[in-house]
């Protein structure tokens, strides 16, 4: 499974951005799919978790009521719809996918990793 992430880009604060995480390879199965960030200097953190068939979701407090996950399994696609956005969102995004379980927050279970995209929010 490979993932390649879209979608990021320069916002003003308190714009948005949607961020695109796209399947390539086994898609006879749908995947658990996380979005981590990271900003420069800091630790990997868990954004937003979604599970295969989309049913179960999991956000972060600290985008919870900012940030959408979702997913369209016909395009094998997850989505991160990021509203009312803060300097400290800028990090670079990616996505993760595991083989096995609902959502995960912990970037060690994930078994597929997208290449990152760079969002950055100016004050």
């Amino acid at each position: 499974v490979q993932l390649v992430e879209s979608g990021g880009g320069l916002v003003q604060a308190g714009g948005s951005l949607r961020l695109s995480c796209a399947a390539t390879g086994d898609s006879s199965r749908t995947y658990p799919v996380t979005w981590f960030r990271q900003a420069p200097g800091k630790e990997r953190e868990f954004v937003a978790s979604i599970s295969g068939g989309g049913g179960i979701t999991d956000v972060a407090d600290s985008v919870k009521g900012r940030f959408t996950i979702s997913r369209d399994n016909a395009k094998n696609t997850a989505f991160l719809q990021m509203n009312s956005l803060k300097p400290e969102d800028t990090a670079v995004y990616t996505c993760a996918a595991r083989d096995i379980g609902l959502t995960f927050r912990v970037p060690v279970d994930s078994d597929y990793w997208g290449q990152g995209t760079q969002v950055t929010v100016s004050s």
